[in-house]
């Protein structure tokens, strides 16, 4: 027996790109450019951190997360933010934020609401966990479509209300996956302001939020402050992953209301997985380290200029205004993703596979995406490959 609510997921975006290329020979030298998995050095002086706290690996780590660690956090925050918070009560630290996105959801989705079955708003494409958290605690997955038409966020105003009022989490990436769209400090605004007239919190996945191109992304912390909004609605993830190149740490934080917090640090008692001490003594160094983000945000410019001038003239093409991917229009994302490969062996990821049928439409389906963490030769000719085969 297995089950129900997990009977009809589809396959996961990567397995399924496998058996949609692999039975094919690729066309050239194979470039990679599917997972958005950073390839820029860290810091040198990671492994020595690690190295030098290694006893630690001989202990079962602090649950929550280590007072240094969660004080380099909350110094981050308030540097980057301008908003002070607690943080032996308003933050915890997360084996990856994939983790606190769903466990989240796990420690704070009621049951029901207004006794009807809760939704969850999420933006339509997405990052998968998104959907599997919400399916996890009997909620209804409400996906909103995000498209050029609606700035490449999702149109969170347009809900009806009977469903907004049965709304228990809205979840939502700023700096977007995969759009590189930014929210305003307009958008999150009116987004706060609908949470609290219709009584739910915001799941706000801002792992994104060091990689731009010009000023800093604005973040949910720093707009719910200034509108004194209840600590309670927000609920704001963070990660070492994009910002410092170390995606195999695990390392990310959460910061919530302290209610929240404290729901969630009950959960991980039981559930949780926390980060090895060693990694906890890593982690707090780059959160106090701001040198080596500026440097990985210097190689992302130069990527971007890259990409703008090889992709210059392409009919559709939208510059990410952050982040690392491109959203490339195709008439068939499936159809294009197989093509490059088998042309050019460039391997890209069709639209499709990050996103559901919504109100009759796919909003991934014509598109593919593209992502720019190879180094720069190496993204700028798979780049004009890609663009020879499919816009040439």
């Amino acid at each position: 027996m297995f089950p129900e609510r997990f009977s009809n997921l589809p396959a996961y975006a990567f397995p399924r790109l496998r058996a949609l290329l692999d039975a094919h020979a690729p066309g050239g030298e194979v470039v990679h450019m599917t997972i958005g998995e950073p390839k820029h050095a860290f810091p040198d002086w990671i492994t020595d951190e690690i190295a030098a706290n290694a006893a630690g690996f001989g202990q079962y780590p602090v649950n929550e997360g280590m007072p240094a660690l969660l004080e380099a956090a909350a110094g981050w925050l308030e540097r980057r933010y301008g908003v002070a918070l607690d943080p032996e009560t308003r933050l915890m630290a997360l084996n990856g934020t994939r983790e606190g996105l769903y466990n989240a959801m796990m420690a704070l989705c009621p049951e029901a609401k207004r006794g009807k079955r809760p939704a969850v708003l999420v933006p339509n494409p997405f990052y998968q966990v998104y959907m599997v958290a919400a399916l996890s605690v009997g909620a209804e997955p409400v996906f909103l479509n995000a498209t050029g038409a609606t700035g490449h966020l999702p149109d969170f105003a347009s809900v009806a209300p009977e469903v907004l009022d049965r709304v228990t989490v809205a979840y939502l990436c700023s700096p977007s996956n995969p759009q590189g769209a930014v929210a305003s400090r307009a958008y999150w605004a009116e987004v706060i302001w609908l949470a609290e007239k219709h009584d739910f919190r915001i799941f706000a996945d801002e792992c994104y939020s060091e990689i731009y191109r010009d000023g800093p992304p604005v973040g949910v912390l720093e707009v719910a402050h200034e509108m004194g909004a209840d600590p309670e609605r927000i609920v704001a993830f963070h990660s070492l992953s994009k910002r410092s190149n170390v995606p195999g740490l695990r390392s990310g934080f959460v910061a919530a209301g302290p209610e929240s917090i404290r729901h969630m640090r009950q959960l991980r008692n039981y559930a949780g997985s926390p980060l090895p001490m060693p990694l906890q003594h890593a982690a707090a160094r780059l959160w106090a380290d701001e040198a080596h983000v500026v440097e990985n945000r210097r190689l992302y410019a130069r990527k971007y200029a890259r990409a703008d001038g090889i992709m210059a003239g392409v009919p559709g093409y939208c510059p990410p205004e952050a982040g690392f991917f491109l959203w490339l229009p195709v008439a068939d994302g499936e159809e294009a993703a197989l093509r490059l490969w088998r042309e050019t062996g460039v391997r890209v990821l069709p639209g499709a596979y990050l996103a559901q049928d919504a109100d009759g439409v796919n909003p991934g389906k014509e598109f593919v995406r593209v992502a720019m963490v190879a180094p720069e030769e190496e993204m700028a000719h798979g780049l004009s490959r890609l663009c020879g085969c499919l816009y040439g």
